[in-house]
């Protein structure tokens, strides 16, 4: 076997050959400004219509509903100051989790240096929030709930349809992270009463640097850049347009294979964590079953440090990672670990494999008996 299996496709993901072939025309023929006024450009403005319908369908958005941004931690940033700055006459309180992404909490925690003030719901063992305790945080002056649909590091999905009718129910906007649950789980803007929703490309088979914030009509949001008049004059910048076309097709090969997939990937998850329980001094870190991503595996093991197996299977052409690519080489135990309940210790010792699309029962025997003879 050749020894090159990558295991880290919450990081990012490569980009697949019919996405590539989308792509390329535009980078290459089609190149012209989409702001412009001459015929090529009209064909671009068409193109970027064409993607926001495919993702619209894909979400139950409408397409006007559809902003392009960089990737997921632009959408964040966009989604919580832009809400917190549009509707600070009505309040100043935000609610968020305790394991968000760094991009969900660094932007809150920059809002509490503003004046904002902001709770921090824990979580329990396996990384959910407490349905009721989000209910009775919520207060008179709250203008957000920002609650991620899947954690990135151990996988727990959420409850967000419940999150959402809380939401609704007591007038306040409900944003959520999806980067890591977009074609993993199944989302639905109008039917879990979403307002906003965070997307990113490049965890689907898509290019890196591109990404859409859903925003429901009528919500009111402050611009986060400024300048041009593109995206309805929301988002400004020129349109990465090979980039929001080659986002289109991974979502519409999404629609085509995604569910298939997902069920061959999720066979293997489950293959794989059997296999890791059966090696002394290791513990599975989240949620199992239908409440865990498709490829997410999260594992503690007692008898070695993290960073030193991590080193030895890379020496193995085995890719895992510590945890969140966006805080990789950090010295300090990971946030969603400490929250979970486990010790910074045990935290250190973690290390989290993510399956895709070309990983193979082959790769994850593979794995499973270098990590017995590493351990061993």
């Amino acid at each position: 076997m050749k020894n090159n299996i990558y295991m880290d496709h919450a990081a990012t993901t490569y980009i697949k050959k019919d996405v590539l072939d989308a792509m390329i025309p535009y980078l290459t023929q089609y190149y012209a400004n989409p702001s412009a006024i001459y015929n090529m450009s009209n064909t671009l403005k068409i193109a970027i219509d064409e993607a926001k319908e495919e993702i619209a369908d894909f979400i139950g958005g409408e397409p006007e509903e559809i902003f392009f941004t960089s990737g997921g931690t632009e959408g964040d940033n966009w989604a919580i100051k832009g809400v917190a700055y549009g509707n600070e006459s009505k309040g100043r309180h935000i609610i968020t989790s305790s394991i968000e992404h760094p991009a969900v909490l660094n932007s809150c925690k920059y809002l509490e240096q503003k004046g904002f003030e902001i709770t921090f719901l824990p979580v329990d063992k396996i990384g959910r929030i407490d349905l009721k305790k989000l209910e009775e945080s919520i207060r008179k002056d709250t203008i957000l709930v920002s609650i991620m649909t899947a954690n990135n590091e151990i996988g727990t999905i959420q409850d967000i349809k419940s999150i959402g009718e809380i939401c609704r129910s007591h007038k306040v906007l409900f944003h959520t992270d999806a980067v890591q649950a977009l074609g993993q789980t199944h989302i639905n803007v109008r039917e879990m009463n979403i307002d906003l929703m965070t997307m990113a490309a490049h965890k689907i088979y898509g290019p890196k640097g591109i990404g859409a914030l859903y925003i429901k009509k009528g919500t009111k949001i402050d611009n986060l850049l400024h300048g041009g008049s593109q995206e309805r004059g929301k988002r400004a910048g020129t349109e990465n347009l090979a980039a929001i076309v080659g986002f289109q097709k991974a979502i519409s090969l999404l629609k085509e294979n995604g569910e298939e997939e997902n069920k061959r990937i999720e066979k293997l998850r489950d293959k794989f964590i059997k296999g890791l329980l059966q090696i002394e001094g290791t513990k599975i870190n989240g949620a199992l079953g239908d409440d865990r991503l498709k490829g997410n595996i999260n594992v503690s093991f007692k008898n070695i440090d993290g960073d030193l197996l991590l080193m030895l299977l890379d020496n193995e052409g085995i890719c895992a990672s510590a945890g969140s690519a966006c805080s990789a080489g950090a010295a300090y135990a990971s946030h969603v670990l400490l929250a979970l309940g486990l010790d910074k210790k045990l935290s250190k010792k973690t290390i989290r494999f993510t399956l895709g699309a070309k990983n193979t029962e082959e790769e994850i025997e593979f794995v499973l008996k270098k990590l017995k003879k590493i351990l061993n």
